[in-house]
């Protein structure tokens, strides 16, 4: 996710320009994006997560395999696992209220969204990791580490989006909305579900729609007062929000997602 100044100060076609100007070439795949989301019908939730034992588990994995593991990839494995029992939460939706088709997969893949920088411009890209369902913490880990250590300008993963940028407006507003109206093609361009994350900074939660049928979205983890048999005490504590789209499931299922990834961090 991008900030609120993301893409001032920095890159071309900034600055101050009171008679307007063209949307610069490196957004337009959000835009066209947003556009495709607008049929998505959303309901929004929301948990706190007890990452005491996901936080020990880190600092063991660092002390033993010397690899730090970030929170996304807790959440996407967890995600991952949790939203194989649930089909229903793990489908894709295409097509207008008159006549829409629903998608079921036999896999499980999750879509990151990525702070980077391209072509001068800040802006989210987003990679899908590919069969959380039963993928394990060092492949999920490595993926990410690939993308964010790798320069965006070169990733073979973002070829799609720099072609997509070369393309005259409606040209590229074109080829996305083929893409994306395949049910085929896009759990491998946008996942079966996404995680976005604004953890780094000094926000403790938000909602986000990511163009799957659920998105979680991440917070900082801070410590707060929490009661454990009885007694106050002090927590290292994430809040983990759920963005779904109720034309897929209702609240109850969506509730039930929730609740067992959460489960599932706080007994890594």
């Amino acid at each position: 996710m991008t900030s609120p100044g993301a893409g001032t100060g920095t890159g071309t076609g900034t600055g101050t320009d009171p008679k307007g100007g063209p949307m610069p070439r490196q957004r337009h795949h959000t835009l066209f994006f947003l556009e495709e989301i607008r049929a998505f019908s959303p309901v929004f939730l929301d948990t706190e997560v007890d990452m005491g034992r996901v936080l020990a588990h880190r600092a063991e994995a660092v002390a033993r395999e010397g690899v730090r593991y970030g929170t996304t990839s807790y959440v996407l494995r967890a995600a991952g696992r949790v939203l194989a029992k649930h089909p229903d939460a793990n489908a894709a939706i295409q097509g207008g209220p008159r006549r829409p088709r629903i998608a079921h997969y036999p896999f499980v893949n999750g879509k990151l969204a990525l702070d980077r920088t391209l072509d001068g411009r800040r802006v989210v890209l987003g990679t899908v990791v590919p069969s959380l369902h039963d993928a394990e913490l060092p492949a999920i880990q490595a993926h990410l580490e690939r993308i964010r250590d790798g320069d965006a300008e070169r990733l073979e993963d973002f070829e799609g989006i720099r072609k997509l940028h070369r393309l005259p407006w409606a040209e590229g507003r074109r080829a996305f909305r083929q893409a994306a109206a395949s049910l085929a093609l896009r759990p491998h361009l946008t996942g079966t579900f996404s995680v976005t994350s604004l953890g780094h900074r000094a926000v403790d939660s938000f909602h986000s729609v990511g163009g799957t049928t659920t998105t979680f979205g991440v917070g900082r983890i801070l410590d707060r007062p929490v009661v454990r048999d009885g007694e106050i005490t002090v927590a290292p504590v994430l809040r983990l929000s759920l963005a779904f789209d109720h034309r897929a499931i209702d609240g109850a299922e969506a509730a039930d997602v929730l609740t067992e990834v959460k489960e599932a961090l706080e007994s890594v």
